[in-house]
């Protein structure tokens, strides 16, 4: 008897027989018989892409996933090892307790979209960054010294014009050099709109790279940023003996908003609640989306304490605001968030203490939700 569940697999076992998957004894999922070792080098890497395909095909039907595009990209660049990044964010996903679903992996494709290689954007970014700067330097130099050859020029042609009795010989002279001092001005024109130029590709440089830095929604820092930002207070403040203190907030219960409003609706109400985190963030407290609706937050010194009293205020704030969906005019009802805050220096380094702030989000949220939890010491 076929069932359904057979059905349904069967399209699956076709597109595993087309990548070519095999088990680690060399037989293909259905028994047909596995290629000829040819041994050496070609083996070898026939192997590992057989592995590799393994990999990806298990890991999209293992999670229930789309055999899509963007999703096959993504388990390339994992399991391929072009992006260390990707892999370990999906290998944490795993071990949650949500898992691996379709929702997690497109937001986890959108934030990545554009950028697979980071490290590879920043180098070429700095590259460019180079080259404009030796281009600006050497069209400046150019620029000033056909400018004084040109004004050293233009004297000469007026002393040579003013020799009237120097003959046919001397006319020529001038009339030579006529022609090479407008050559001069047009070089040293050419060379200045070359030089705007530069200027503004570097300013659109800059604001490239202030936009993949950015959320496209909110407006706030991403987790790139982010994780930039956090570096750099932390060699601060460590040298400067200041407490350091993390935090993450996730909307409560946001699956509904979705379900009930729509993603649109949802995405006011994320626009509503980083506005929130916004209002109480300054020099010294920095707030950024970490992905879907979840933000971290650094607060440079307060102790986890005062950063926890901190982040209930702006939470219990929310809580007493009824927001209303403006498309339709029916309530949301009550919009809350829980957070989890951890001391940085409390771990061995910001990682460690991300993960502490991250486990006290989730106790908040197993213990009631729209409330703030504080880490415990490592």
């Amino acid at each position: 008897m076929t069932t359904k569940a057979t059905q349904s697999n069967e399209p699956v076992g076709r597109f595993l027989g087309w990548l070519g998957r095999r088990n680690s004894r060399g037989a293909s999922p259905e028994g047909g018989d596995a290629p000829p070792d040819v041994g050496g080098a070609r083996s070898f890497a026939r192997q590992v892409r057989y592995e590799l395909a393994a990999s990806i095909t298990s890991f999209l039907v293992d999670n229930d996933l789309d055999v899509s595009p963007a999703n096959l990209l993504l388990a390339h660049s994992a399991f391929s090892g072009r992006n260390p990044r990707l892999a370990g964010q999906i290998a944490a996903q795993a071990q949650s307790a949500d898992g691996i679903n379709q929702k997690w992996l497109n937001e986890l494709g959108e934030e990545d979209r554009g950028l697979p290689d980071r490290v590879e954007l920043d180098r070429l970014m700095a590259r460019l960054e180079t080259n404009i700067e030796a281009f600006q330097a050497n069209t400046k130099e150019a620029r000033t010294v056909t400018s004084d050859y040109g004004s050293e020029l233009e004297q000469h042609v007026v002393d040579l014009e003013q020799l009237q009795k120097t003959g046919r010989i001397v006319s020529s002279l001038a009339d030579l050099a006529k022609v090479m001092l407008d050559r001069t001005r047009k070089a040293e024109d050419d060379m200045r709109k070359s030089e705007d130029e530069a200027k503004a590709l570097r300013r659109s440089l800059d604001r490239a790279k202030r936009d993949a830095e950015l959320d496209y929604l909110t407006g706030l820092p991403n987790r790139r940023a982010f994780e930039i930002l956090l570096e750099r207070h932390y060699k601060e403040a460590r040298a400067a003996v200041e407490p350091l203190s993390i935090a993450f907030c996730d909307i409560d219960e946001f699956k509904k908003v979705n379900d009930l409003h729509g993603h649109e609706a949802g995405d006011r109400v994320i626009k509503a609640i980083a506005d929130t985190l916004a209002r109480i963030s300054n020099d010294h407290c920095h707030v950024a989306r970490h992905g879907g609706e979840e933000f971290v937050m650094l607060f440079r010194g307060l102790t986890p304490t005062q950063a926890a009293e901190k982040l209930d205020d702006a939470r219990e704030a929310l809580a007493d605001r009824r927001l209303i969906n403006r498309k339709t005019d029916e309530p949301f009802g009550q919009i809350t968030f829980s957070g989890g805050v951890a001391d940085v220096f409390g771990y061995g380094d910001t990682r460690a203490a991300l993960k502490a702030a991250d486990a006290a989000l989730y106790k908040a949220k197993a213990g009631g939700r729209n409330r703030i939890e504080i880490a415990d010491p490592a």
